[in-house]
């Protein structure tokens, strides 16, 4: 289990910068930040062959709505970033379950072999 910051959305995530899309500085500060949380949980790596399963459980800081599918973009590029597994291409089953609020959000992933 992998505890992690809640990620901004993915319209916030990037910026298009003379036809380019490039991190904001809104998905650096994530980034960053996600990668602290993924270090201080001890590392974690699945080899690039091994067919995965994630399961992703999102802790909305409020009440306002939020479309769930913007949910997983973000939180699976961190993974790849912080190097859980080499490539969002090994996921084969991917659920996504919004829980009740929790101050400053959260989101709770599990990884597993398939």
């Amino acid at each position: 289990m992998i505890v992690l910051p809640w990620p901004p959305s993915v319209n916030r995530m990037w910026r298009s910068v003379r036809g380019r899309n490039i991190l904001s500085k809104e998905g650096r500060e994530y980034r960053e930040a996600g990668l602290e949380a993924l270090q201080a949980q001890g590392p974690r790596c699945w080899p690039a062959d091994v067919r995965l399963s994630v399961s992703i459980c999102v802790y909305p800081p409020d009440r306002r709505r939020r479309d769930l599918d913007n949910m997983p973009k973000a939180v699976l590029d961190l993974l790849t970033h912080g190097g859980v597994y080499g490539d969002d291409s090994q996921i084969d089953r991917l659920e996504i379950v919004r829980r009740e609020c929790h101050p400053g959000g959260r989101v709770i992933v599990d990884v597993r072999c398939l």
